[in-house]
């Protein structure tokens, strides 16, 4: 029997002067201790960067997703039918064959019920990306602009009135009569930017990661789904939840160490035209007993005068397994940085995962 179910990991990266970004630029949160907003990236933007890697490594293309939109139709006072797109549900394949669906998991819910809903949780947790302390992060402000004040000539400009109709150059020239406005550089105000030593943490579930629950009591598969998957190869199995059926060990050895790479070495590529940085991973902690983590990448207050000060620390002797790149030295004090850290950590991954008896927990 097994008994070490989880493998726990914390990566120390270094972000300089980057943007986490959505739709609202940076994001942040208000940390209450010390009475500022810190940046961070959500865990599901790092799921996200860690799926991405994942299958770029494996070479495959993910799983198809379903936008449905549903048509209405409206009548107005006077007898006139409108018709109105409106969203719909969003439905995933449900297929465990592609790697980004078993280890990110799914959810499929039909509207009206017409479809029996089947989901899977995944079986990776994962935080967001955090400031290791908030003292060791920053976020800066500035305005940036689309200036094409250089060549006036390509830069084409339209005014409208409130009615919407297109003024002409003398309109325009009138309008801008005693005002320092230009027309040839477009502001964008208040754009944040992070910079720091950030953390994530992530805790791998051995007991379903390569392992998809037949129970259809709350189901994961459709029966169509599960008569697949044995064609397939898939090895039937019982593991703490109930029947199951496991990924055959050759495929499993083509995504663990696809798995234990992209752990490591994902960063966030969305809308990076203007603010790419390395991300570079400074430390990773890998650990079956999550508290030891929290030691073993950490930093410490320290109270000089008026003002608090965060020293980081790497820890080898916490209880973890610690690897330490170069580039981390340029950070914190260390002692055994090395120029194969993450490939050492890589392995250490690849060889809990493989030391897990899927088959017969």
């Amino acid at each position: 029997m097994n008994t070490n179910n989880f493998i726990y990991l914390r990566g120390l990266k270094h972000a300089e002067n980057a943007v986490f970004c959505v739709e609202n630029g940076q994001k942040s949160y208000y940390d209450p201790q010390f009475g500022f907003q810190v940046p961070y990236s959500s865990g599901q933007q790092v799921k996200r960067s860690i799926l991405s890697a994942l299958i770029e490594g494996l070479g495959v293309e993910p799983a198809p997703t379903t936008f449905v939109f549903n048509v209405t139709e409206t009548k107005s006072s006077n007898g006139e039918t409108k018709t109105q797109l409106g969203e719909g549900e969003v439905l995933s394949i449900c297929d465990p064959t592609y790697p980004d669906q078993l280890l990110g998991g799914w959810m499929r819910a039909v509207k009206e019920g017409k479809e029996r809903t089947v989901k899977r949780r995944s079986p990776l947790s994962i935080s967001s990306m955090h400031p290791l302390h908030p003292l060791l992060v920053s976020k800066s402000k500035e305005n940036i602009t689309f200036d094409r004040s250089d060549r006036p000539e390509t830069h084409k400009i339209k005014v409208r009135d409130p009615q919407g109709n297109e003024l002409s150059d003398e309109q325009i020239e009138a309008l801008l009569a005693g005002s320092d406005r230009s027309l040839l550089r477009k502001w964008i105000p208040d754009n944040y930017r992070a910079t720091g030593l950030f953390v994530y943490d992530v805790a791998i579930d051995l007991r379903t990661l390569f392992c998809v629950s037949t129970n259809q009591y709350e189901p994961e598969l459709s029966k169509e789904m599960i008569a697949n998957l044995e064609e397939k190869g898939w090895v039937k199995s019982k593991n703490v939840f109930g029947e199951c059926l496991v990924l055959p060990k050759e495929e499993r050895d083509k995504v663990i160490p696809a798995l234990a790479k992209a752990l490591i070495n994902w960063r966030i590529t969305s809308n990076q035209a203007r603010t790419f940085s390395l991300m570079e991973t400074l430390a990773v902690a890998i650990s079956n007993n999550a508290n030891t983590l929290s030691g073993a990448i950490r930093a410490k207050l320290i109270d000089e005068g008026s003002k608090p000060m965060a020293k980081p620390i790497i820890d080898e002797n916490a209880g973890a397994d610690v690897f330490i790149t170069l580039p981390c030295a340029s950070y914190i004090v260390t002692e055994n940085e090395s120029a194969d850290a993450l490939i050492e950590a890589e392995k250490k991954l690849i060889q809990l995962m493989n030391a897990f008896d899927f088959e017969n927990q």
